[in-house]
């Protein structure tokens, strides 16, 4: 069960935070949208593969 505290917001709070995120969706702008859109290339994973074995191996020759 939720607290008194929880329950109880102030009128004044609400209305910031709507005016908060109306601002915000506002100022979001397509430019913004393409950062998130936008595939970026990657490091080809035969790559990640040989730097973990690489490093499996050293860690194995250092502790014998």
């Amino acid at each position: 069960m939720k607290s008194r505290k929880e329950r109880s917001r102030s009128p004044k709070s609400k209305t910031q935070m709507r005016a908060i995120y109306a601002k915000s969706r506002r100022d979001f702008t397509a430019a913004d949208l393409q950062k998130f859109t936008v595939v970026e290339k990657g490091i080809p994973l035969e790559k990640i593969i040989a730097e973990m074995e690489k490093i499996q191996r050293n860690s194995k020759s250092k502790s014998a």
